[in-house]
């Protein structure tokens, strides 16, 4: 078993080192290189290529995911462990693992059918297509085995013969069940069900994918067909890559040294401390694309120095809590590179949108914790240029990443993938051989850790797919969009309604899933009452950011609460005076939208 864990291992670190190379080749050919090798040729069809092995590293992620226990969920326990019992658990395994089997079968279906071809279709010179398709099939198998070996005591338990018979009579009786309204409704019923008992969230959303295209007698193809598209649209690829900086920089001492840095630059201001814990938490979040990241990273370093500083638990919990997903309007954050690609608009100018916002939030939950520390009577620190400049000096290679960021986006020298690859190489370089943080065994580690959390992002973007394409086939947000028209009249009015909306959403689903279900259902509404479609994406993602900190099911309380070993109530009644401040600042990006459109 040792062994095959090796093997998945390697293939992940080796599919995600090429997917760095090709496009920072590619960079360095055009950029530096051909200027005065005219002659040298770029990398061939480097880019397809890049996107197929966005659509690897998911697999091989996902992979590594089922097999450590860490798919992820609505749950904090893993489902699939032998110490998890109950009927209602047991039944909610078998959902999850009949559903990944389906997606296997529908998987190798589609990798017949484009077989099946007379002219394959290639990818890069003698690479066919159905090569990287076969990675789904193969995925979802190897999936299907690392979850079944968990359920091997589960098997002849009274839910596994169950689910057993009823797969026997849904096989036999397909045309039967498909005129049947009430199974559709119990087949819903079954899957928002095992959600809530602990399934796996891609399980979820493709079951019903494959659910309400079987009712309409489309073959599973159709949703594997879905994901297969989305994985490998050109932009996904910086998902992972950005994701890789950040795990390298939150490997290394980078997060102390950032810390004697703002501390020197603003510990002597009133609330000189949280100021610097919402820019470290931005800086990190940005990066990741994950609150959950900067939380359960960052939070061992930056609370000890809240209360060492003279403030009180209580809020020093909520500050961290409310400032892990206080980055994700600032580039270059993952969702909103993911925003840009399912809504079909210029991600650079959503880049460029989410700049002030961000700030503002920034600045205003800068001003709620100066009023707190007055309050409490947090003593501040003097001013030391010396020790500004020290700190500076010791810390000026992370310093330049946000402006290498910001100058390969906007620049016009690289692509959006491209900085991502140059960013990975850069904080790799530098926080390995020239600060020699990171440990040259544990590059493995990172890089594994790493895939898979891009693992079990990816397939639930795959999967979410799937599910959004059937909404768009069944016409449903022309249809939420005809109900609209006749019930509100008001642009405000629609906006008050989105606003609760999204901050339903975001404390119910992961902001990936979100995105990818949502987005296609309000960008139309948003059109007819005249939103800029900009404006809308950062409205969503500063929603869905809020949405981290609404009670009762916010992720970010959870993580807080697991990271810091705290009762629920406790982080609610931390969180709560900051999710009154944030609350109002988003309302304010919401119904002022010059904040938003300023810069374009």
């Amino acid at each position: 078993m040792k062994i095959i864990n090796k093997i998945e291992n390697f293939a992940a670190c080796i599919i995600f080192i090429l997917l760095v190379l090709l496009p920072f080749s590619d960079l360095i050919i055009r950029e530096i290189i051909r200027p005065f090798f005219s002659g040298l040729a770029k990398i061939p069809a480097s880019q397809t290529l890049v996107s197929h092995l966005t659509l690897l590293i998911g697999f091989s992620g996902a992979i590594i995911a089922s097999r450590d226990n860490k798919l992820l969920s609505l749950s904090n326990t893993s489902l699939f462990n032998d110490k998890v019992s109950g009927f209602s658990r047991h039944v909610t395994k078998w959902v999850s693992i009949t559903t990944i089997l389906l997606l296997a079968i529908g998987s190798l279906d589609l990798v017949l059918i484009e077989l099946s071809f007379q002219y394959p279709v290639f990818i890069a010179p003698s690479l066919p297509r159905w090569i990287f398709q076969a990675a789904m099939p193969l995925g979802y198998f190897i999936i299907f085995i690392h979850i079944a070996g968990k359920m091997r005591n589960n098997i002849f338990s009274l839910s596994g013969l169950l689910t057993i018979l009823l797969i026997i009579i849904f096989l036999v009786s397909q045309d039967a069940l498909r005129e049947n309204g009430f199974i559709l409704t119990l087949g819903i019923i079954i899957f928002i069900f095992s959600v809530l008992n602990g399934a796996p969230i891609f399980t979820v959303l493709a079951g019903l994918g494959v659910l309400l295209f079987w009712f309409d007698y489309v073959p599973i193809s159709a949703v594997i067909a879905e994901a297969y598209r989305i994985v490998v649209s050109p932009h996904l690829a910086t998902i992972p890559l950005f994701t890789l900086a950040g795990y390298f920089l939150a490997e290394s001492r980078a997060s102390d040294r950032l810390v004697n840095v703002f501390k020197a630059l603003f510990g002597w201001l009133p609330g000189g401390t949280p100021v610097i814990v919402l820019l470290i938490c931005g800086f990190f979040t940005a990066l990741t694309g994950g609150s959950g990241v900067t939380i359960l990273a960052l939070g061992g370093l930056l609370f000890p120095m809240l209360i060492k500083d003279g403030y009180k638990k209580k809020f020093s919990l909520g500050l961290i809590t409310a400032s892990g997903s206080i980055g994700l309007l600032f580039p270059p954050s993952l969702p909103l590179i993911l925003y840009g690609v399912t809504a079909g608009i210029s991600i650079k100018s959503i880049f460029i949108a989410g700049i002030l916002p961000g700030i503002f939030l920034i600045i205003v939950l800068s001003l709620w914790t100066v009023y707190s520390g007055e309050l409490d009577k947090v003593e501040i620190n003097n001013f030391n240029l010396n020790d500004s400049i020290k700190a500076c000096w010791e810390t000026k290679w992370e310093l330049f990443i946000p402006f290498i960021v910001l100058y390969g986006i906007f620049g016009g020298h690289a692509k959006l993938v491209e900085t991502a690859a140059f960013t990975v190489v850069y904080i790799f370089v530098i926080e390995t051989f020239i600060y020699k943080d990171i440990n040259k065994k544990d590059i493995i580690n990172i890089i594994v850790s790493c895939a898979t959390l891009v693992g079990g992002v990816l397939i639930i973007i795959g999967a979410a797919m799937g599910l959004t394409s059937y909404m768009v086939d069944a016409q449903i947000p022309m249809k939420i969009l005809s109900v609209m028209k006749e019930l509100v009249s008001s642009k405000y009015v629609f906006l008050i309604l989105l606003n609760i909306f999204l901050l339903i959403i975001g404390c119910l689903m992961d902001i990936f899933s979100a995105i990818i279900i949502v987005v296609p259902l309000i960008a139309p509404l948003g059109l007819h009452y005249g939103v800029d479609p900009i404006h809308l994406a950062i409205i969503f993602i500063a929603n869905l950011e809020l949405g981290y900190l609404t009670p009762p099911v916010g992720m970010n309380l959870f993580l807080s609460a697991y990271r810091f070993d705290k009762k629920m109530p406790e982080i609610y009644k931390s969180t709560f005076p900051f999710f009154i401040v944030l609350l109002v600042a988003v309302l304010f990006i919401t119904y002022f939208p010059q904040l938003t459109l300023w810069l374009l």
